[in-house]
């Protein structure tokens, strides 16, 4: 979890500062807020008067920068909105109407907040509030007036999608969650809040189906979160350290979405979805290891089409962790289990290849890997020309200057495909990490090291848990009935037995009864 750096000792801060309160005289407020707010020259403070004779003084405060306020005649056009017309025009108020009218109705507009401490108001100036402070009343006045400029909804741009809603999440919370209740009309969907760290105030929220999700799974999720609220949360990705019951396992456990109808499907599969206000990602847990080669468009296809593409993201799963190490074994230790033709052509290949396959296979990941790199982090319009011209370049370049085999360019390549066709990004991470231990067990043992290497990754799978439930669920231990929806997508209507719809059924009837 990242953390803000420590202050210099030559600028000493205080984590918690102290915070006044809220005084009746305008000239101490107005104090206490230039200090809290010195140096920020985008703060704008009016003062104005009031009532008949101007002899009533009060003052307004907001950024600039979050709230697009062109009030110009604050005694007449804040009034006039803030008072009701029966206390008679902004000309005629007096701070004992104001006082009498607030203290005794309260706060009859939803965007209107009456606030009685300093820290409630400085919150709010930095929530993108207006707050006006009065004289002779030890409280303030806030109305809601963020403006800030945000990203239009658009098409998820991690998660392509070919058939189905083409609508992605965006930065701001309210709204993603409005997507999700929009979608999703139902009583038990519940979202709670709270508000983590002491700089950035970031709001997280988490949303469940009461009913659906596993109330220990609820309970360990929050047992997990419990403290988070200290740290400075600025993605959503922060919490996934949080919620991870190994950290130190190279396969994920939480997955991530860009699509409302991602996280919809999650929620009905008892899922637990968190998301931060400022990223336009959502969190979803817990993450099991077939999860990750699903896809919610699996359900908007045919039967067999959604199954054949399930099992080509099983073989790219397999291909790009042990392909590099195979061709490693196959031609170091065990050629004899290659074809005479093939093997006559793969010899033919290498022949004058300075280095062994192992070395080999090292130096062409390490190119590709550093293209994949280079592709990700370069501009969008160059990005995509530099990786596939840079493959080409050196992939050719290495052929010909006999660093590499025609033989060992077309395994790395077809490796990093493979790894292009999961789903999920971060299990895509977790081949790439796994990939180059079993090389050097394939280069040092052979067979027998690609076996060793594959039991021990089972064994890790197999004692792996993500909020307490088994990483391998589904899977194991083996239930056909259960496989109907995780290697093969049967038809609609035989998926209406599954765990969740009997589940769902079994709470509709219990309803009904009662």
């Amino acid at each position: 979890m990242r953390k803000l750096p420590n202050p210099s000792p030559d600028y000493p801060t205080s984590d918690k500062p102290s915070y006044p309160d809220i005084s009746s005289r305008l000239e101490e407020n107005l104090k206490s807020i230039e200090g809290f707010f010195a140096n920020c020259k985008d703060l704008k403070i009016y003062p104005w008067n009031y009532g008949q004779g101007l002899e009533h003084s009060a003052f307004t405060v907001y950024f600039d920068t979050l709230t697009k306020t062109t009030v110009t005649n604050f005694a007449k056009d804040t009034l006039q909105n803030l008072v009701p017309h029966e206390l008679g025009p902004a000309e005629t108020v007096t701070i004992k109407d104001i006082v009498h009218y607030f203290e005794n109705h309260g706060i009859a507009s939803p965007n209107v907040e009456l606030m009685s401490d300093m820290q409630q108001a400085v919150r709010g100036i930095l929530d993108g509030k207006v707050v006006i402070f009065f004289n002779g009343w030890p409280k303030a006045i806030a109305y809601f007036a963020l403006d800030v400029e945000q990203r239009q909804t658009s098409e998820p741009i991690t998660e392509p999608t070919v058939q189905g809603p083409h609508v992605s999440f965006i930065e701001s919370l309210d709204r993603n969650i409005g997507v999700i209740r929009s979608l999703l009309k139902s009583h038990d969907l519940k979202f709670e809040y709270f508000t983590s760290g002491e700089k950035a105030h970031r709001t997280v929220s988490y949303g469940y189906l009461d009913g659906v999700v596993k109330p220990e799974t609820l309970e360990v999720f929050k047992q997990k979160i419990k403290g988070i609220d200290q740290e400075e949360i600025i993605e959503v990705s922060y919490l996934e350290e949080w919620v991870n019951d190994s950290n130190y396992s190279p396969f994920p456990q939480v997955r991530y979405t860009e699509r409302p109808d991602t996280a919809i499907t999650s929620l009905l599969d008892g899922k637990i979805i968190a998301l931060v206000d400022g990223s336009p990602a959502v969190l979803i847990c817990p993450g099991k290891f077939i999860e990750f080669f699903t896809n919610s468009e699996d359900y908007y296809y045919r039967t067999i089409f959604s199954s054949l593409i399930r099992l080509i993201r099983l073989a790219a799963f397999l291909i790009a962790l042990m392909l590099p190490s195979t061709y490693i074994a196959l031609s170091t230790f065990h050629s004899e289990l290659i074809p005479t033709v093939l093997l006559l052509a793969i010899l033919d290949t290498r022949e004058g290849i300075p280095f062994p396959a192992m070395i080999e296979a090292l130096i062409m990941e390490f190119f590709f890997e550093l293209l994949r790199e280079a592709g990700i982090r370069l501009p969008r319009p160059i990005g995509s020309a530099v990786s596939i011209v840079g493959a080409l370049v050196i992939g050719q370049a290495a052929i010909q200057s006999q660093i590499a085999s025609p033989v060992m360019v077309i395994v790395v390549a077809l490796t990093g495909i493979a790894s292009f066709a999961l789903p999920q990004y971060n299990m895509a991470v977790a081949l790439r990490i796994l990939r180059f231990p079993l090389m050097f067990l394939a280069a040092t043992f052979g067979g027998l090291g690609i076996m060793v290497g594959f039991i021990l990754i089972y064994l890790h799978l197999a004692t792996l848990r993500s909020l307490g439930e088994p990483y391998l669920d589904s899977l194991a231990p083996l239930d056909v009935k259960r496989l109907r929806d995780t290697i093969f997508v049967l038809p609609r209507r035989l998926l209406v037995h599954s765990p969740r719809s009997r589940h769902l059924h079994k709470k509709s009837a219990g309803r009904k009864k009662s």
